[in-house]
């Protein structure tokens, strides 16, 4: 007997509490819940032959973007292999989706899951996978683009709506709709108040606007969106944080990155960036981190040969530079180097550009060689996108190809990136931008004293 899942999708269970388990873990990964791996397995427990259930637990392994748990990820794929007779059409597409992913070719899984978006445009568990996995490639616009098709078919009481309307927010702040996208955020929350991801979108909205006040208010009062996340919660603890560093509230970030965004000594990747990027942008500003670096960078040692996400390896190099830690910084290097040249699937393509160069560049900013640090750089940040995450993750990027460029009196190039990275910005000014146009025009009038000739 075929049963139907809470978005009204065919499921190959036969057991009411199996179905039971596959709502509320499908429920639980839309909020970024930290019950989805409970609930996954209690649902493996009740319907061991359920292909779909391993396929998922594949995918989210390897979403994890760690090179130990890709094993695991690669047993949950023979599983679902071996019962794949017994699946339907959506769940053999989670199979396919799962094959590409592990063999480095995360466009491909796209393609396999945006199949079952064809047929079935309200399968919400299917756009919420196909946002994720575009999220890890940065592709913005076609995060939008896969959200804009599906929403037409979305009736107002759709028990997915609300997360659908999270991620169509996210897009439209990544695509520089901010006005939209706040509007759609809180509209996401109205109908799921649990959807972390709308609220972190409408977060994503004042940060590109330069507006860090009205951030701060709209988090507070709010930990009710996100205090069930799993390690998605730190990510929204150092949204505030940024804002704090925006204010000029220093020691309050710090204070912050204590006791939330770093009160667990994680390895997960996208812990690790959190914190890397936010040491990064206060040491930037003169503030001394103290001894904060050196559990990042005891973590970010382990990690020298994952080769999973450029992501995640960027932001393993900025803890390791940061530390002075050679021997790692040249493991990594070489391993990069190694991977850039195969550059045979899309992961080890992103490796080769923007990776390499971002790698170099970061590597030469850590040695006080700033101007091979901007030159490298500058030749990746054109391609940073590639590279996965957010605008606002990859903005520490930009924020030390420009301090390369100012350190390297490298001010004409310098001044061009700061005003592409304000137009990028929708013509926001923040205040990171400000304190660098104040200090490249004192440093042109130092130049070019007045009255002297240009």
């Amino acid at each position: 007997m075929t049963r139907h899942d809470l978005f009204d999708q065919p499921v190959s269970l036969t057991d009411a509490a199996a179905v039971r388990e596959w709502n509320a873990m499908i429920s639980a990964f839309l909020a970024h819940g930290a019950m989805t791996p409970v609930h996954l397995g209690k649902l493996l427990e009740i319907a061991p032959d359920f292909a779909a259930a391993h396929a998922l637990k594949g995918l989210f392994y390897a979403l994890l973007g760690r090179r130990e748990v890709m094993h695991e990820a690669q047993i949950a794929l023979a599983c679902a292999e071996a019962l794949e007779s017994g699946a339907n059409a959506r769940e053999r597409s989670l199979i396919v989706a799962l094959r590409h992913f592990l063999a480095g070719n995360p466009s491909a899984a796209i393609t396999a899951i945006e199949a079952t978006l064809a047929t079935a445009p309200t399968d919400t568990l299917a756009m919420k996978l196909s946002h994720a996995l575009r999220f890890v490639i940065g592709d913005g616009p076609g995060m939008r683009q896969s959200v804009e098709k599906v929403l037409p078919t979305y009736d107002d009481d759709h028990p997915g709506r609300g997360y659908l309307l999270g991620c169509h927010a996210f897009a439209l702040e990544e695509t520089g709709d901010y006005a939209r996208a706040a509007l759609t955020g809180r509209a996401a929350l109205t109908l799921a108040p649990d959807d972390a991801w709308g609220l972190h979108a409408v977060t994503h909205v004042y940060d590109m606007t330069a507006d860090a006040r009205g951030g701060l208010d709209w988090l507070e009062g709010r930990e009710a969106a996100w205090i069930h996340c799993n390690n998605f919660g730190f990510h929204v603890w150092w949204h505030k944080a940024l804002m704090l560093l925006e204010l000029g509230r220093m020691d309050e970030a710090l204070d912050l990155y204590d006791t939330h965004i770093r009160s667990e000594k994680t390895d997960d990747y996208r812990d690790i960036s959190n914190a890397t990027s936010l040491l990064s942008r206060l040491k930037l500003e003169g503030v001394d981190v103290g001894r904060r670096w050196e559990e990042l960078a005891d973590l970010s040692e382990k990690r020298t040969e994952d080769g999973c996400l450029i992501f995640a390896d960027l932001h393993y190099l900025l803890a390791l530079t940061n530390d002075c830690r050679e021997g790692a910084i040249a493991r990594m290097m070489a391993r990069l180097a190694a991977d850039a040249a195969r550059s045979g699937t899309e992961i080890e393509r992103l490796m080769a550009v923007p990776g390499l160069n971002a790698a170099r560049g970061l590597e030469a900013f850590g040695d006080g060689d700033y101007g091979t640090a901007f030159a490298a750089l500058a030749r990746a940040r054109p391609h940073m996108q590639g590279a996965g995450g957010s605008h606002a993750q990859r903005d520490v990027f930009e924020r030390l190809t420009i301090d390369a460029g100012l350190r390297a009196g490298q001010l004409t190039d310098a001044k061009a990136i700061l005003a592409d990275r304000m137009a990028r910005r929708g013509g926001y000014e923040d205040a990171y931008a400000a304190a660098r146009r104040d200090l490249i025009a004192r440093a042109e009038n130092v130049s070019c004293p007045k009255g002297a000739s240009a």
